[in-house]
């Protein structure tokens, strides 16, 4: 399962926090062994910004043969009520090219300091293919410090755990980027690592990325 609540974190706080009216975050990761690509977009409905929904897209595809079975791509639509600052709760529809549609239940708890944001958000989903109800716990944590100008350097991390009927592991990864932020651009070295199954198949992969956030007043 390649669900990316991922990007949320970031994105979503500066929204509530820098009064952005609009924001969209592009991200490609790409090395010898796969290129990632996701777009992220979230928009206050209300203009107190009670309630927002956020939109999702991505792909992955792995370069080698043997690898494919693990290609995927997916679309994910969330509205969000935001209670405060802190905490935001809202229901999702998620599909992917391999597992199909889930409706999902998601709760996410926000820290924000002047260099150092952290987000936790755990998850409940119901998959329409089997019909059972899955846990998910998804953690970010992004780390910058200022340079020179408009520099600053930018070290991130982000993981996801996925466990079928909260019971037996499904899809789980975790995600290091280490660069330089730049004006709203970032980039630098990404290292994947991806866990499949429930017997642990794991797939590690090497390579840079770029990520473009547009913020809109």
């Amino acid at each position: 399962m390649k669900t990316r609540n991922t990007l949320i974190a970031i994105a979503f706080l500066a929204v509530i926090h820098g009064g952005y009216a609009q924001i969209t975050q592009l991200e490609l990761a790409s090395g010898f062994n796969k290129t990632d690509f996701t777009s992220f977009s979230l928009k206050p409905i209300a203009s107190n910004a009670t309630f927002s929904i956020a939109t999702l897209a991505f792909f992955q595809k792995y370069h080698q043969q043997e690898n494919v079975m693990f290609d995927v791509a997916g679309v994910q639509p969330t509205l969000y009520w935001n209670i405060n600052q802190s905490i935001s709760i809202g229901p999702g529809l998620y599909y992917n090219s391999v597992e199909g549609f889930s409706k999902r239940l998601s709760v996410l708890y926000a820290i924000r300091l002047p260099h150092f944001v952290m987000t936790a958000i755990p998850t409940i989903a119901h998959y329409e293919k089997t019909g059972y109800i899955n846990g998910e716990v998804f953690l970010q944590m992004q780390w910058t410090r200022p340079l020179k100008g408009d520099w600053k350097l930018l070290l991130s991390a982000q993981m996801l755990s996925s466990w079928y009927r909260f019971s037996r592991h499904t899809r789980s990864f975790q995600q290091v980027r280490a660069g330089f932020d730049k004006q709203a651009t970032q980039f630098g070295l990404a290292i994947d690592y991806d866990q499949y199954g429930h017997s642990p198949v794991t797939r590690t992969a090497l390579g840079v990325f770029v990520r473009k956030i547009f913020l809109n007043n």
